[in-house]
């Protein structure tokens, strides 16, 4: 699989998809990004299951802004619309691909169970600070 252009319109509806995501954060000026370009389009070749997607900085100032980007090359990892890891910095392929790995092998059914979890008890401590 080949490696997707996001841009502000795409974004939203790449992201909604079931599955894992990863996007990366790069710009033609910037060295580590043309260093770590090839490694992240050799990956997306052997994982097609996994979605492989680029965002030009200098193109999408917004997403930037709203992503919170500060540095590059970004990495954001996504699966099922969770983001799992934000990590600036070349990744050498071993170390991107035991991502991919960890990626797959989360319990995304008890990632929501935790989640609900929290939100609940989060409910419960507004609650009863209101009677404070």
């Amino acid at each position: 699989m080949s490696v997707v252009s996001l841009d502000s319109k795409s974004f939203g509806p790449t992201l909604g998809r079931p599955g894992i995501l990863l996007i990366e954060w790069w710009a033609k000026w910037c060295s580590p990004c043309r260093l770590f370009g090839p490694v992240f389009e050799g990956m997306a070749g052997r994982y097609p299951d996994v979605t492989f997607a680029r965002v030009d900085v200098n193109g999408q100032p917004e997403l930037v802004e709203v992503m919170g980007v500060q540095a590059l090359p970004a990495l954001m990892v996504f699966r099922d619309g969770f983001l799992l890891l934000n990590h600036v910095g070349v990744l050498p392929e071993p170390m991107l691909e035991d991502v991919i790995r960890q990626a797959r092998a989360l319990d995304m059914g008890e990632v929501r169970r935790k989640l609900a979890e929290f939100r609940a008890s989060k409910a419960r401590v507004r609650v009863g600070l209101h009677g404070v």
